[in-house]
C-alpha cells in the first residue's frame, strides 16, 4: 500500500494555476477509479491536496488530469506547480496543514474546519479506511496541541483578516466607509467580523441562500442585500469584498461600467478572495476600479509570518513527534515497503528549519 498526498498550493502556483485544478464533481469517482482505496480531497482557496492510500503508485499526471477543471496550460507548466509527499512526509504535510503552517497566513484557524470538512465528506461516501481515518484524526489532535502549546494563532490570523489590513492600507481609517461583502461563508463571516472590529459600521452581505445572508447582517448590526440586487451596491459602497464558491465570474467590465459612469471620481476597490476568482481581472485596467486577488495579499501575510516565526521551532517539534507516533501505529499496514524503511530510517522524521519547511 502506498501513502501520498499529491497538490499544489499558494507555495508552487499563482491563482491563475490554482483555479485550473479546483477539482469538480466527478474528481473523486475519477481518482478512485485510477486506484485510490482511500481518499480524502482538499480543497480551499489556497490549495487542492489528494491524500490517498492506494495498492499501487499513481503518477502526478494522472492526479492532476483528474483535478483539472480547463484551460490551456501545457503538461510541463502544469506538473511544475504539483508537489509530492509520500508517507512519513504524508503524514507531516497533512499535519503542518491541519496546524495552520502551511498557510499564506500562519496559524489561520480556518485549515482545521476545511480539513474537517473535507474529512467528513471523504466518510460520508465511504472513501476513507483505517489508514486515513487515523491519519485525519491525529492531525486534528496535532493541531489542538499545536495551536494550546504555541502563540501560533496570536492576533487576527485569517484570510478576511488580511484583506481588511488590505483595505486599512488603501484607505486609513475605515469608519464612515460603505462595504459590502459577497458571499456568506466561514470567511465572509471572519471577513465581516474583522470590518467591524475595525469601525466600520455600514456592512452589507449578500449570498444565494438569503437565511444565512440575513442571519449574519443581524448578528452585526449589518444590512442584507437579496442576492439579485447586489451589483446595484456598487453604485453606493466602497470596498467590495468577494468570497462566493461560484464557479462563474459575477462581476465583469461590462456589468460595471454602466455603473461607474454615476460614480464620478470615487474609486471602487475590490478585493476577491474566491478560487475560483469571483471578478475578472480585466476590471483592473478600467479607471476608478482598483482590483485585488488573493495572491494580493500575499505581502501582508508574509509581515505577519515574521511576527510568528519564533513560534515554528516548537510547532514543529510537536508535528516530528506525531509523525513518529503515527509511523507507529500505521505502517504495519502498509506493508513490505513499511519494513524496509524502519530497518533503514530512523523512527523519528527529521525537524525542518521554518525556512526548509516552507521549500518542501
Amino acid at each position: 500500500m502506498k501513502l501520498f498526498c499529491i497538490g499544489l498550493s499558494h507555495h508552487t502556483a499563482q491563482i491563475e494555476t490554482r483555479e485550473r485544478f479546483a477539482g469538480h464533481s466527478r474528481s473523486e469517482a475519477m481518482l478512485r477509479e485510477r486506484g485510490c482505496r482511500e481518499l480524502v480531497l482538499l480543497t480551499t482557496c489556497n490549495r487542492v491536496e489528494v491524500y490517498s492510500c492506494a495498492e499501487k503508485q499513481l503518477e502526478t499526471g494522472d492526479v492532476a488530469d483528474c483535478l483539472r477543471v480547463g484551460g490551456e496550460l501545457s503538461p510541463e507548466v502544469e506538473l511544475r506547480s504539483f508537489y509530492r509527499h509520500q508517507d512519513r512526509d504524508c503524514a507531516r504535510q497533512f499535519f503542518r496543514v491541519t496546524s495552520g503552517l502551511d498557510s499564506m497566513v500562519v496559524g489561520e484557524t480556518e485549515i482545521l474546519g476545511q480539513t474537517k470538512r473535507a474529512y467528513e465528506m471523504a466518510r460520508a461516501r465511504g472513501h476513507t479506511g483505517p489508514v486515513l481515518h487515523r491519519l485525519c484524526q491525529r492531525g486534528f489532535r496535532v493541531a489542538k496541541e499545536v495551536r494550546t502549546a504555541t502563540e501560533i494563532t496570536r492576533g487576527s490570523v485569517s484570510v478576511g483578516s488580511v484583506a481588511v489590513d488590505l483595505a486599512e492600507k488603501i484607505f486609513g481609517d475605515l469608519r464612515g466607509r460603505k462595504v459590502l461583502v459577497l458571499g456568506a461563508g466561514e470567511t465572509s463571516e471572519k471577513t465581516l467580523r474583522a470590518l467591524s472590529s475595525r469601525g466600520v459600521s455600514d456592512l452589507r452581505v449578500s449570498n444565494r441562500s438569503p437565511q444565512r445572508a440575513e442571519d449574519l447582517a443581524r448578528a452585526l448590526d449589518g444590512i442584507a442585500v437579496p442576492f439579485a440586487l447586489w451589483l446595484d451596491q456598487c453604485r453606493e459602497i466602497d470596498i467590495l469584498i468577494s468570497s462566493t464558491s461560484s464557479a462563474a465570474q459575477l462581476l465583469t467590465p461590462a456589468l460595471i461600467a454602466p455603473i461607474l459612469r454615476e460614480r464620478a471620481d470615487r474609486p471602487l476597490f475590490v478585493i476577491d478572495i474566491a478560487v475560483p476568482r469571483n471578478v475578472a481581472p480585466a476590471l483592473n485596467d478600467i479607471d476608478g476600479v482598483y482590483l485585488y486577488d488573493i495572491d494580493s495579499l500575499q505581502s501582508i501575510a508574509d509581515e505577519r509570518m515574521e511576527m510568528r516565526r519564533r513560534q515554528f521551532t516548537a510547532a514543529e517539534e510537536i508535528i516530528a513527534q506525531h509523525v513518529a507516533r503515527f509511523w507507529e501505529q500505521i505502517g504495519y499496514s502498509l506493508g513490505d515497503d513499511f519494513a524496509t524503511q524502519r530497518s533503514g530510517r530512523s523512527a523519528v522524521a527529521p525537524d525542518l528549519s521554518p525556512s526548509e519547511s516552507k521549500a518542501s
